[in-house]
């Protein structure tokens, strides 16, 4: 019997990137996954920051299936900043990549399965930074931190647990030189990097993890960089 046979998962933005590939492991491991994405899919096309969508959602996965196993809050907030970003967009960064994570949980709690598990997928940016990228880095740190938080809340009934990717080739570009030898691992992610750990975080494996978050990123943040080390000068702008 396949590992996930018959278990019901949410992987919001599952239609393409990690999120499709996280799909698809599932899918080949038996589970029967739904869907959310703004993107065309087969289960449910809709707005994680718009509430009477994320209500519509929850209602058409109980009413089919009766309960959630996995929730894998996977959608990605703007990747936006100073100078230009808006009022309006920082919110939505911080609504479809916090407060929709925590609606979904809110109105699933009842629905959720016994031994199930909430994956929450940050990013190594909830530790660093680049200029502008503020709403996306707030959003990510929001999750992080909102991931023990539900640890907690929910402790004995379901388990939460977060990923922070690193660098994470979504196109199929291969890269080589100075963009792999740069981590330590001495390539660049690949989507089935995450969606790995993202199944053994739901796995009876893991039972003794909540609360957790694990960066997966070739070693990146462990890398130290000084100037003229690493073939790496810093040159700033003038």
């Amino acid at each position: 019997m396949k590992e996930f046979a018959g278990k019901v998962v949410i992987v919001t933005g599952g239609a393409q990137g990690i999120g499709r590939c996280i799909v698809e492991q599932f899918e080949a491991a038996g589970a029967r996954v739904c869907v959310f994405d703004l993107h065309e899919n087969s289960y449910f096309v809709g707005d994680l920051s718009k509430e009477e969508d994320l209500r519509a959602f929850c209602d058409k996965v109980v009413a089919e299936y009766g309960q959630v196993d996995y929730l894998i809050n996977n959608a990605a907030p703007l990747f936006k900043g100073l100078p230009d970003c808006s009022w309006e967009e920082f919110n939505y960064a911080l609504q479809v990549g916090v407060a929709a994570p925590y609606m979904l949980t809110r109105f699933l709690m009842e629905h959720f399965a016994p031994g199930a598990a909430i994956v929450n997928l940050s990013s190594s940016r909830d530790r660093m930074s680049m200029p502008g990228t503020e709403c996306y880095t707030a959003a990510k740190g929001g999750i992080a931190a909102l991931t023990h938080a539900l640890a907690v809340s929910l402790s004995g009934r379901v388990r939460v647990n977060s990923i922070s990717p690193g660098w994470i080739e979504t196109q199929g570009v291969e890269y080589d030189g100075a963009d792999a030898i740069q981590h330590p691992a001495a390539r660049v992610g690949k989507p089935e990097d995450i969606a790995h750990m993202v199944l053994y975080l739901c796995s009876k494996k893991a039972g003794f993890i909540t609360g957790e978050n694990i960066c997966i990123d070739g070693g990146m943040t462990r890398l130290m960089i000084y100037h003229a080390e690493h073939g790496w000068k810093f040159s700033p702008d003038k």
